[in-house]
């Protein structure tokens, strides 16, 4: 048996035994990190992308010659390195190399107003950011340019998260409001085009890689030291370590003065759930040709992961609102029946599955929303009762047990849906006191600001949203047609910085009162009901925004509508909800549908903890 116990070595596993569209995964996991470590190296955006991408496609020619499957991250980190030495090595020559190296060829070529203007703001944030303390120009660096969130930023400098949020407040009140403003834009501009990962999985399918062996891994105390003690210290001193194959020296370079830790944080080692991992394929661990396979590359295998209940939350009840925090899952608010609105707020922990009561939600509300940034939950709008939706946003501390008042949405509704993805809240849809609406707003939680984004394309109540990659996809629900209320396959994706929307391909079922997860770069869309009667649904299609394609997925053991969901470390918890053709229709069923991903750490959003040019990748 081969055993692997991180989420990357089960991803190399798979890649190396019949699945290489797994390899896309890593792709998207750590191309924003290695893109930012590159870049410090070379100081030019352009030839770090083009660097990495040769990082990605030499990982690829030869994953095979990785002996320790655990341990990718740093493996791929040694790679970016030496390619980085390589480039510097050969581009030492170039004439006025000092003075052009942060310069595009054509920009040199055909100097503009433009270049002169980018030249100028460039100036002004380094001359901004040199004018602060350094404790101060660490977290704006790390916030704004590595896309970290507070709680990140934390745990990277060894200080508290209510440090990180005064020094950013500080710093913040040190600059004025238009280089905070600049500073983010001219990040935002310098990220990976959004078809860096198609590229990579383009140029790989073309590779044949041999099959892994059945040998064994380094020892497993070994493989977590030696990933943990380079982690904190590959940029701190100047250390040469070998691992198989790859030659890894990663010094600090000698003008950076900000990033302690790396632009790979020491969570990117972190140890997964423990889990061993057999052969699979035509038994003889060889990779099918790439050739042929260009409809399903990135497709997961069908029927993967299985369903099975959990204990019931105490409270039974639809209209709920689900977070996930360290671990622990958070049931807020909803209705036990037609007529009551709750504020009770239940803490469920998947190990010891069992659940304990928490401190109330101030404001009673059901068709809520709830999302989580940097460790906090932020209970969104909803219905005060049948008739009176609120704006209100209450945010609840799981470390203090304590809810504090927030600024209100700008628009008041319920039955629509938010999303959190860099560090912002995104509420779409739903209904307002006139009816269906399409309104999009963005909350950033550190400014308690709510601003309005453009409309999404459909009006729609009951939907469900979730974000990939920066990118928000607003999935499903209904629309009024003439006089009817009509059910939706509808998928439309918005691009926050661009503020802009777009359609994709519909979901296979059209249905309302749904919810999604992220997972790995997909989307899982679970549950809802139909029409012209109201039937309850079981149904999970899974979505590849890379490949704008849905996959079926093992069905929910309980067709089930306004319910919640959330995930933990790979595993789905579909909570409470309503089932029209139940004795009791109104539930406090729980239910995991474990996928078979190892994470501790991926998204929704579902990523690792995000490097500089993360914030850039929308």
């Amino acid at each position: 048996m081969f055993k692997v116990r991180t989420e990357d070595g089960a991803l190399v596993y798979k890649c190396l035994n019949g699945e290489p569209e797994m390899f896309c995964i890593l792709v998207d996991k750590y191309k924003a990190s290695i893109y930012a470590l590159v870049y410090n190296r070379l100081k030019n955006f352009h030839d770090a992308e083009d660097v990495t991408q040769e990082v990605f496609l030499q990982a690829f020619k030869n994953l095979r010659k990785l002996k320790n499957f655990d341990i990718f991250a740093i493996w791929l980190s040694s790679i970016a390195s030496n390619l980085s030495k390589r480039w510097i090595r050969s581009n030492i020559r170039r004439i006025d190399h000092d003075f052009i190296e942060d310069k595009d060829q054509k920009v040199i070529e055909n100097p503009s107003m433009d270049s002169y203007r980018d030249s100028k703001i460039s100036e002004s944030l380094h001359e901004a950011l040199d004018s602060l303390p350094e404790i101060y120009q660490q977290v704006l660096t790390l916030h704004y340019l590595g896309g970290m969130s507070g709680m990140e930023i934390a745990n990277t400098l060894g200080i508290s998260h209510d440090t990180v949020r005064q020094r950013l407040s500080r710093a913040r009140t040190l600059l004025r409001e238009e280089m905070i403003a600049m500073m983010n834009q001219t990040f935002q501009q310098q990220k990976l085009s959004a078809n860096f990962t198609f590229r990579i999985v383009e140029l790989v399918k073309k590779v044949k890689i041999n099959p892994v062996s059945d040998a064994k891994n380094l020892p497993w105390g070994l493989s977590l030291g030696a990933g943990l003690i380079f982690a904190v210290l590959m940029f701190g001193q100047h250390i040469q370590i070998n691992l198989p194959d790859i030659a890894m020296g990663l010094p600090l370079p000698s003008d950076m003065k900000v990033l302690k830790v790396g632009e790979i944080p020491v969570d990117a080692v972190k140890v997964s759930t423990i889990t061993s991992i057999g052969s699979k394929g035509n038994g003889k661990g060889v990779a099918p040709d790439p050739k042929g396979q260009e409809n399903a590359f990135l497709m997961s295998p069908q029927g993967e992961g299985k369903w099975e209940a959990r204990a019931d939350m105490p409270t039974a009840r639809a209209d709920l609102a689900v977070c996930a925090v360290n671990g622990k899952i958070y049931a807020i608010g909803g209705s036990p029946d037609a007529i009551n609105i709750l504020s009770i707020l239940e803490e469920y922990d998947p190990v010891s599955d069992k659940w304990v009561r928490k401190a109330d939600m101030p404001t009673p509300r059901a068709t809520l929303c709830a999302s989580v940034i940097n460790g906090k939950i932020y209970a969104i709008g909803g219905y005060l009762n049948q008739n009176t939706v609120v704006p209100t946003v209450e945010e609840y501390d799981p470390l203090t047990d304590k809810w504090t008042k927030k600024a209100d949405m700008l628009v008041a509704r319920g039955l629509f849906a938010t999303c959190a993805t860099e560090d912002k809240i995104y509420a779409i849809g739903g209904e307002d006191a006139k009816g269906i609406v399409a309104v999009a707003e963005e909350y950033d939680p550190i400014l308690d600001k709510w601003t309005k984004k453009n409309d999404m394309l459909t009006p729609r109540t009951r939907l469900s949203a979730s974000a990939v990659n920066g990118k928000v996809y607003a999935i499903g629900g209904a629309i009024i047609k003439g006089n009817t209320l009509e059910i939706v396959s509808t998928i439309e994706e918005f691009d926050p910085i661009a503020d802009k929307w777009i359609k994709k391909t519909d979901m296979p079922t059209a249905r309302a009162g749904l919810c999604s997860v992220t997972i790995n770069g997909k989307i899982l869309a679970i549950g809802g009901y139909k029409r012209p009667n109201v039937t309850d649904l079981s149904t999970v299609e899974e979505y590849a925004p890379v490949l704008d394609k849905w996959t079926k997925k093992p069905d929910m053991p309980t067709p089930r509508h306004e319910f919640a969901a959330n995930v933990i470390e790979g595993k789905v918890y579909a909570i409470g909800g309503a089932n029209a053709g139940d004795v009791n229709p109104i539930l406090s069923t729980v239910e995991e549908f474990d996928t078979g991903i190892i994470s501790k750490s991926v998204d929704p959003s579902g990523k690792l903890p995000k490097t500089w040019g993360m914030l850039k990748a929308k």
